[in-house]
């Protein structure tokens, strides 16, 4: 007799899941993916330590708050030397003074000369307890100088993309039906080369509220080889696409739709792949609008340019029925 065969294993949706999991794409209310790109996704169970990683945490900073920081740093540890000297005693340094506020200043502006190795000199220190707080705070200032000037080195050595996305999305009239676009532009003078987008519809199930899917969207064009300019990135609403129905952004409300965007491609400056991310969320897409061009008149020597700024410039126009 012939041995029963396994039941071949229940094949698995793949459009379920994205690489946030099951139950995040089940049970988040909230939208996946934020406008700059981060994965609105929390993690809980770290101590300190375990999730304290300063070199990721500065090279990822801002410029404003990465030099606000390297400054507020810079005054509390000059102020914390200050209070050492100080404390070694009236004697502790040349021009030190009987009330405590001069001496705090003196001590300060010392600290200042020895952490940078400025040493102009008028300020020296007197006792052993001030030379030792002196050679501590020298030692001190050499690996904090080479720790901050490798992370500027590596904020300015680092690859990324500053592709900018337009503040809405639009459905539009395109040639006899309608289509969902957006738009982005490069805002560095970097030049991005072989530039990918990849589009993906996230959505509840119509007949399960409880399930969420992923589907990929069918664009006018995926890539393009020259980026310089901006590009309008098109997926037309035809018979195959998940949109075909949908009449306004109370529909894409209704079942908690959210357009991921990815788009990479190759710097010649950095000579690496860089990438890009964001979404839209339902009530982040205009219905009966389109974009305005962004290009300027051309010059006298016939150049032609566009203007940043109408990045985000929309009219209103009537959709197909």
């Amino acid at each position: 007799m012939a041995e029963p065969q396994p039941e071949p294993e229940p094949q698995r949706d793949i459009d379920l899941d994205l690489g946030f999991g099951s139950v995040v794409a089940r049970e988040s209310r909230q939208r996946l993916l934020n406008r700059d790109g981060s994965f609105n996704i929390h993690r809980e169970g770290l101590n300190f330590w375990q999730e304290f990683f300063p070199y990721h945490y500065f090279l990822t900073l801002s410029w404003p708050r990465f030099l606000g920081l390297i400054s507020g740093l810079y005054v509390v540890v000059n102020v914390g030397f200050a209070f050492a000297y100080v404390l070694c005693g009236v004697q502790a340094l040349t021009g030190f003074q009987h009330d405590w506020m001069s001496r705090f200043w003196t001590a300060f502006l010392f600290s200042v000369e020895t952490i940078g190795t400025i040493g102009y000199g008028n300020i020296i220190p007197v006792t052993f307890a001030a030379s030792l707080v002196m050679t501590i705070e020298s030692l001190f200032g050499i690996i904090a100088f080479a720790l901050v000037a490798g992370i500027v080195f590596a904020r300015f050595a680092r690859p990324s993309a500053l592709i900018v996305f337009s503040k809405n999305a639009v459905i539009a009239p395109y040639q006899n039906t309608k289509a969902f676009m957006f738009r982005v532009v490069n805002q560095r003078r970097t030049q991005i080369v072989d530039l990918h987008a990849r589009v993906l519809l996230s959505r509840r199930k119509q007949h399960d509220n409880d399930a969420r899917e992923f589907i990929p969207l069918k664009l006018e064009r995926d890539s393009v080889t020259f980026f310089p300019l901006a590009w309008t990135i098109v997926h037309p609403i035809d018979d195959d696409s998940p949109l075909k129905g949908f009449r306004n952004f109370d529909d894409l409300r209704a079942c908690e739709s959210e357009f991921l965007i990815l788009l990479n491609g190759f710097d010649e400056t950095f000579s690496q792949t860089v990438h890009q991310r964001s979404s839209y969320r339902g009530n982040e897409v205009l219905w009966g609008a389109r974009f305005k061009t962004m290009f300027n008149p051309p010059d006298p020597k016939g150049s032609i340019s566009i203007d940043v700024r109408k990045l985000d410039d929309i009219e209103r126009v009537p959709l197909p029925a």
